[in-house]
């Protein structure tokens, strides 16, 4: 019997439709100089929109000093590299972010990456891969990237319940403690807003001789006086063996990195399948990064500006009756809890009022917790937040939501 391929890429996209769980794209135009603005090109025509739901979280995409460090760049190096980091693809901007990024997080070493899911899938697989009779223990809410990157290592994995200390502990007492052991969690958890246990993880760590292993992407930037993370801001950072950040986020350019100490990182550029075999970041973009993290680096204000937006929006959503989840960081959730009436509170969020927020749905987020994924910036100001608590409440109103209880 021959197969029907196209009939079942089209049958397996009919599921995700009839799930309410299909994904559109939206086609958007950044506006320079407009952040959050923008032009959607899928209304029937041009129409200026906000951005409720970019992870641009500090708006450094479209700040003046790392679009003109891009165009000097790109001036005085050209467009691409010329290939993988071992051959000819190593830039001195390159070297020079690699720098910038070991002093942020207080590392001898950093390597760059071409964005942060192969950073931890690269990272994880090869040390797990690579470090006799391994095992790694994750936490069950860690990010796909990190997720992969331990499915690919083929070593013993244990998945210990979210932020589950004793959990962690039961599974650790059950291990010979001679083995080799990596404990992998997350600072900022990014669908929930919450903050992992860092402290308690690596004293778990020590007590066991577990090597730390900390996904920051969703904290580089923004936690910290220097905007180094949340292992900054609880002074942690000392204790962490491998903390592993990206640049597409608060640094508002692309790519992924880790730091720690210089056998480590020499250790995974030596033998990393995904940082050997694929080429390296464009100078431009390199550039665009480094001047990003020295700005931020020197301007906590900025991060205050964030933290301030993110309580006022929360505290508005509350009082709006808005049924906003808790969260301990700059993510603001609000829970909806059908997939259906996600999208479609999305839809005319868009359509009839102009605002952009994508909905979260499975496998995302768990089933019955389909919700509206907000992140302020500073560059949100009170109209634009007195426009969407408008938008919201009517919307909540038609479509006969859920309010906080």
């Amino acid at each position: 019997m021959t197969i029907d391929y196209e009939q079942f890429f089209a049958d397996k996209v009919g599921d995700l439709k009839s799930e309410g769980r299909y994904r559109v794209f939206t086609d958007l135009e950044r506006q320079v100089g407009r952040f959050p603005r923008a032009t959607n090109h899928r209304a029937g025509g041009p129409a200026e929109i906000t951005v409720w739901c970019s992870n641009d979280y500090l708006g450094m995409g479209q700040h003046p000093l790392v679009l003109q460090a891009m165009h000097d760049a790109l001036d005085t190096t050209g467009a691409g590299a010329g290939g993988t980091r071992n051959i000819s693809g190593t830039n001195h901007f390159h070297v020079l972010l690699e720098e910038e990024l070991a002093d942020l997080h207080g590392k001898p070493a950093a390597l760059v990456f071409g964005s942060g899911y192969v950073a931890n899938l690269t990272t994880l697989s090869t040390i797990g891969s690579l470090l006799p009779n391994s095992i790694i223990f994750s936490d069950e809410l860690n990010h796909n990237s990190m997720v992969a990157g331990i499915r690919h290592s083929r070593t013993d994995k244990k998945i210990f319940k979210h932020n589950d200390v004793d959990d962690l502990e039961r599974m650790l007492k059950e291990v010979d403690p001679d083995r080799p052991k990596i404990i992998a969690f997350e600072s900022v958890y990014s669908m929930d807003g919450d903050i992992g246990k860092i402290e308690a993880f690596c004293d778990l760590a020590d007590k066991y001789g577990a090597l730390t292993f900390i996904d920051e992407v969703h904290a580089v930037g923004m936690y910290g006086l220097r905007g180094a993370g949340v292992a900054e801001r609880e002074g942690l950072m000392d204790r962490i063996d491998i903390i592993q950040g990206t640049l597409a986020k608060a640094f508002g350019v692309v790519g992924g990195y880790i730091t720690g100490s210089e056998a480590m990182c020499d250790f995974v550029r030596s033998y990393g399948d995904g940082f050997i075999f694929s080429s390296s970041m464009p100078p431009a973009v390199a550039a665009g990064a480094l001047a990003s993290v020295k700005h931020l680096k020197e301007h906590n204000e900025i991060r205050e500006q964030h933290q301030e937006r993110a309580e006022t929006l929360k505290r508005r959503f509350a009082e709006a009756g808005i049924p906003v989840m808790p969260s301990e960081s700059h993510v603001v959730p609000v829970l909806v809890g059908d997939p259906v009436l996600c999208k479609q509170a999305s839809d005319e969020l868009l359509s009839d009022y102009g605002i952009y927020v994508q909905p979260i749905n499975y496998p995302t987020v768990p089933r019955g917790t389909e919700r509206l994924r907000f992140t302020p910036t500073p560059l949100h100001d009170d109209a634009m937040m007195d426009d969407l608590i408008k938008a919201m409440t009517s919307i909540w109103s038609r479509l006969g939501l859920k309010a906080a209880a």
